[in-house]
């Protein structure tokens, strides 16, 4: 697990943003249980996160014009049995982080995996959630 003092500047970029966090086995069920679609950033200290990931995320809820009812996000290698509750509603993706998933009405309809993040500028994965968004929201 990584120290708090690490990690909590890295949720704080979400969090500060209106991302509310999902913390335990309980938050993600009774999240993802909703009504209306829910966008989960799995967020995580590599350096896409940084780089591409959390960034892009911010700017597709900044800048689209449908957007999730509801913003979440929880920590991968520090938000433990919260991801691990997560991971079984993104089945039968195998684990990544960082990632970003869409649901709709308790259903998985969008995800983007670490390998889909990669290398790729923040632009690229906004435009791929704004698509998401006018899709499903």
């Amino acid at each position: 697990m990584y120290p708090a003092e690490i990690v909590q500047p890295m949720k704080e970029e979400l969090t500060d943003y209106g991302f509310t966090e999902l913390l335990t086995p309980s938050d993600v069920d009774s999240q993802i249980g909703q009504t209306g679609t829910t966008l989960v950033m799995i967020n995580s200290v590599c350096g896409c996160s940084a780089g591409s990931a959390r960034p892009g995320v911010l700017m597709a809820v900044a800048n689209a014009s449908k957007k999730p009812d509801h913003l979440t996000t929880s920590f991968a290698g520090f938000d433990l049995d919260a991801i691990r509750k997560l991971r079984e509603h993104l089945l039968p993706y195998p684990p990544s982080s960082p990632a970003i998933a869409l649901f709709k009405d308790g259903q998985l309809v969008h995800f983007i995996e670490r390998h889909q993040i990669e290398g790729r500028p923040a632009q690229m994965i906004a435009h791929n959630l704004i698509g998401a968004f006018d899709q499903y929201c």
